[in-house]
């Protein structure tokens, strides 16, 4: 009898995953093995199927012509296996596991938070991990089930969903209104301190009652993250152009005020992404579909809902935020 015919599918499932990760460490972070665990989970296999498949230099993995076969030969075939096993064991059980989503600091630190909050009361039995990070996630190499981005997106091998348009607006904290006074006509910013982020930098163009208006505002504090921009707003340094679903809270909890409110202006679409997937787990849609259905409500009615989503399913393109 062939040794293959006693594989271990386990050892072809770690081979997959060091593939995908483009190491043997990498891969064994997101299965929760030690490197060296992994590493010999694949000489085993290598062992067993008599041939190498992958070249191992001090610099990188890559695939042998071996390899390569194999790897197109057995991908389909264990995917479908691990999207059968999932379907049978989520029949006739209370959803469970966990969610791992990856969001921006403001998005997850001012508005999201309740909504979590909200769907693990819902679903006790589903655990939400968040990936909290200014940086660009890899959805498919951090084993992240769904991410919130705002901007346009550049993956177009993901699937995006449009919740939302958010918008921008002006804003201040109650103690330097009452120092500063409020201003009253979008030309009196230029007589207050404002908070400068750098991409916006320091003319503001604004929709009013006439159109787009246009001020100059002169400050002593620039950042180049909306997060800090709010912080410093909130501490009193000054007005500040902000995304309204980032001051979201803030004004709710009455931290901030919404200066000229009849000012605004369009922002960047706010997209649900996920990794195309043959088999959606249960715990996963039921979060993709609470987020589709509450960020909109929680946004209706707000400066943030200039245009809400459809939620409708389509490739990313664009440039992400």
């Amino acid at each position: 009898m062939s040794a293959t015919n006693d594989l271990d599918l386990n050892l072809v499932a770690i081979f997959l995953r060091v593939v995908e990760m483009g190491s043997f460490t990498a891969a064994g972070a997101a299965l929760r093995i030690p490197k060296s665990s992994a590493s010999r989970a694949v000489l085993r296999l290598e062992e067993t199927l008599g041939v190498r498949l992958l070249q191992r230099t001090t610099r990188r993995l890559t695939l042998t012509d071996a390899g390569q076969r194999y790897l197109a030969e057995v991908r389909a075939p264990l995917g479908r296996i691990a999207e059968a096993s999932s379907e049978v064991a989520e029949m006739g059980r209370e959803p469970r596991g966990v969610v791992r989503v990856s969001t921006a600091p403001p998005i997850g630190e001012n508005f999201m938070g309740d909504v979590f909050v909200a769907f693990t009361r819902e679903n006790p039995r589903i655990r939400v991990e968040l990936v909290v990070a200014s940086r660009r996630v890899n959805l498919v190499q951090e084993n992240i089930d769904l991410a919130i981005r705002a901007g346009r997106l550049d993956d177009s091998s993901l699937i995006a969903r449009k919740v939302a348009v958010g918008g921008l607006g002006v804003y201040a904290a109650p103690a330097y209104l009452e120092e500063r006074g409020t201003p009253r006509q979008l030309a009196a910013l230029a007589d207050h301190d404002a908070v400068i982020y750098s991409r916006t930098g320091s003319t503001w163009r604004l929709h009013g009652p006439r159109g787009v208006e246009r001020v100059d505002v002169q400050g002593r504090i620039l950042a180049d993250d909306l997060g800090t921009v709010r912080l410093l707003a909130l501490a009193g340094a000054g007005i500040a152009l902000l995304p309204d679903m980032h001051a979201h809270g803030d004004v709710e909890r009455g931290t901030l005020i919404r200066v000229l409110p009849r000012y605004g202006f369009r922002g960047e679409p706010l997209h649900l992404v996920s990794v195309p997937l043959r088999h959606v787990p249960l715990r996963v849609k039921l979060l993709r579909d609470f987020l589709l259905r509450e960020i909109p409500r929680r946004l209706a009615g707000t400066p943030c809902a200039l245009d809400q989503g459809d939620g409708a399913a389509r490739p990313a393109s664009g440039r992400a935020a």
